[in-house]
């Protein structure tokens, strides 16, 4: 019991981690927390839906089924990456140098548009991902570990390398670490603010996209409010692990998961959304700066 809600919790934690990476990206950049996050993770599912539908009316999931997945994930990737630079273009930019409530404003009036733009596109009722991946796996100690649950782990420590590589040894990393120091220094040694805020966006944008697309797998349905359960969850992990600072998000949203998991086995289903709120309060009163601390010098 106890192996097999650590697998249930890990599988999800890497989730919410990829989630809270877009939210955790943005406040070291910016110092705003973008709650319209978690409606693009939202979007992010949709389109796998969608795009997976499509390829299965063409015959493409019946000649590759890999090739299928690939293609989802490409397009969401691609779809959701436009969404969040169009909202950083419509909905932040103009409040950049704003009262700090202004865009904080927005970025609430972003996910409430969103949310009831896909409601009113989409409908209101679940729609349904057919289970793509066969239900068996392997046997450990007793607990099933699934072949879903093995991609999503894979894909999603995958993606957070990748990310870790990127933010340390490209130029553009280095540029945004610099910009996430001192934004005005940055600009003025060459490096273009705003493409680098732009950047910064549609990578988190691409994260929550992937995020969304495991989630549509591993439930098997999707609806236009996930994304706002989910980007409060991803948002506790980010402030978990220490808001702005990357290791911290994953971190945190392992651990979320981990005492999700734990608490819907041992404690109660019912009551597993509680758990991620009363983490946040917790974390709040007690640790603040989160586990690892709030990045000031070097926050991405």
């Amino acid at each position: 019991m106890l192996v097999q809600q650590l697998i249930n919790g890990i599988t999800l934690g890497s989730v919410y981690a990829l989630i809270a990476l877009g939210y955790t990206m943005v406040y070291g950049i910016l110092g705003l927390i973008n709650f319209a996050h978690g409606e693009i993770y939202m979007i992010g599912a949709y389109l796998a839906v969608i795009v997976f539908g499509l390829l299965t009316v063409s015959g493409i999931t019946a000649y590759s089924l890999p090739l299928s997945v690939f293609i989802v994930f490409a397009a969401a990737g691609i779809f959701c990456g436009a969404y969040g630079i169009t909202a950083e273009r419509i909905a932040y930019r103009p409040l950049r140098h704003a009262h700090r409530l202004s865009p904080l404003i927005s970025a609430i009036g972003m996910s409430i548009f969103l949310q009831n733009y896909v409601m009113l596109t989409q409908g209101a009722t679940d729609k349904i991902f057919p289970y793509v991946i066969p239900p068996s796996g392997v046997t450990i100690m007793g607990a099933s570990l699934t072949y879903l649950q093995m991609f999503i782990l894979a894909a999603s420590f995958i993606l957070m390398f990748l990310l870790h590589l990127f933010i340390k040894n490209t130029r553009l990393g280095k540029a945004m670490r610099a910009t996430s120091q001192d934004k005005r220094m940055a600009g003025l040694v060459g490096i273009d603010i705003d493409r680098i805020i732009a950047i910064t966006f549609v990578i988190g944008s691409i994260l929550a996209a992937a995020a969304g697309i495991m989630v549509a797998m591993y439930y098997g349905s999707v609806n236009f409010f996930i994304g706002y359960v989910a980007g409060i969850k991803a948002f506790t992990a980010a402030v978990l692990g220490g808001i702005g600072n990357i290791p911290g998000a994953m971190l945190g949203g392992l651990l979320l998961g981990l005492i999700e998991g734990l608490g819907a086995g041992y404690i109660s289903s019912e009551y597993k959304d509680v758990f991620a709120f009363v983490m946040l309060i917790l974390v709040l009163i007690f640790r603040p700066a989160g586990l690892l601390g709030e990045k000031i010098s070097e926050k991405v």
